[in-house]
């Protein structure tokens, strides 16, 4: 194989990522090597190259953390997967395995976690050195395309949608219908609940209708909080907000029902003011929730190769990254947009 792949790279935070050609990494013991077919882009990784975040990655390296590909490679020592298998090299990159976090199947909250595309190389490149303890396995019968949103943005919202303990028949609010908002309706409604979805543009409320909400409110109408209450009869039994935005929080914590669990897994800027009369007399629950553990994984990649769950996807090359990230920026990106290497 050539010496060398194309790659995008964060040389300077706040800089355009720079094409270059750099060296296909070598699997040393216990790595694998992943020929990227498809790599999603995500939020998070305009905040890495911004360097936003209190713990920022050190440039130069290589952001994306939703690649998918064929193992080409293995390092010495290497079983848990075979060459010509599909993985997915999600934001969970490696973790320790035997601290109390790990041993209770929580790893992603591990103290020495590194994270795909932030503290280790990846997707936007052809070729993504794994972990192969760590990889997402890809179902047959699912396209590197279509699995690439799905071990970010879906493994998030159903594992949200799980935290806040909602049973079927019972309802959620999905708040936010973006890029993880439309999976976090469809991941809800496979699970057996009743969804209101909420979100500023009707456009979006209309398309998750389509993808079977049975209610939507416009939050920026008065009496939107009055009117989810009303149609959930007395609040949601849970509340995810994907949507990046304080007044969102400040929504969602209203919309809950009395013992009610509101989880949180977007990340606006700022502080957020927690109306502590009602979370106490109410005894609500607000709980963060930070992407999903493998096995989470594996149950929301199943339900997609069921066809129970689709990302709406953009394809985009990787050479238009930089314009992908200004359109991120500017909110003009209505779905997930998926850089397709297959060309």
């Amino acid at each position: 194989m050539s010496k060398k792949m194309r790659a995008a790279v964060v040389e300077e935070f706040g800089q355009g990522l720079v094409l270059q050609d750099v060296d296909i990494p070598t699997p040393g013991p216990g790595q694998i090597l992943v020929k990227t077919e498809a790599c999603g882009v995500c939020h998070t990784d305009l905040h890495a190259a911004r360097g936003d975040w209190p713990l920022k990655p050190t440039p130069p390296f290589i952001p994306g953390h939703e690649g998918i590909g064929i193992v080409v490679a293995l390092g010495t020592g290497v079983t848990a997967v075979k060459e010509g298998d599909r993985v997915g090299v999600p934001w969970l990159y490696s973790a320790c395995g035997h601290c109390e976090h790990c041993l209770a199947a929580w790893e992603t909250v591990c103290g020495e976690a590194e994270f795909g595309g932030y503290t280790k190389n990846g997707g936007f490149a052809e070729y993504i050195l794994a972990d192969p303890n760590y990889v997402a396995h890809i179902p047959a019968g699912l396209s590197a395309t279509e699995a690439a949103p799905l071990i970010c943005a879906g493994i998030t919202t159903y594992k949200g949608i799980k935290e806040t303990g909602a049973r079927p028949g019972e309802w959620i609010v999905i708040s936010g219908v973006g890029g993880l908002g439309h999976l976090g309706v469809q991941y809800a409604k496979a699970l057996g609940l009743h969804v209101c979805a909420v979100d500023i543009d009707d456009s979006k409320l209309t398309h998750a209708t389509q993808l079977g909400a049975d209610a939507t409110v416009n939050v920026k109408h008065p009496g939107a909080v009055e009117a989810v209450i009303k149609v959930t009869g007395g609040g949601a039994h849970g509340v995810l907000i994907t949507a990046p935005s304080l007044t969102a929080f400040n929504q969602g914590i209203a919309m809950v029902r009395k013992r009610g669990t509101c989880v949180l897994v977007g990340l606006p800027p700022g502080e957020f003011p927690t109306p502590l009369f009602d979370v106490v007399a109410n005894c609500i629950t607000i709980r963060g929730s930070f992407v999903g553990t493998r096995q989470d994984m594996a149950e929301a990649l199943a339900f997609a190769a069921e066809g129970k769950v689709k990302a709406d996807i953009e394809l985009q090359p990787l050479s238009a990254i930089n314009h992908v990230f200004e359109r991120l920026e500017q909110g003009d990106v209505p779905s997930r947009v998926v850089i397709d290497f297959s060309n």
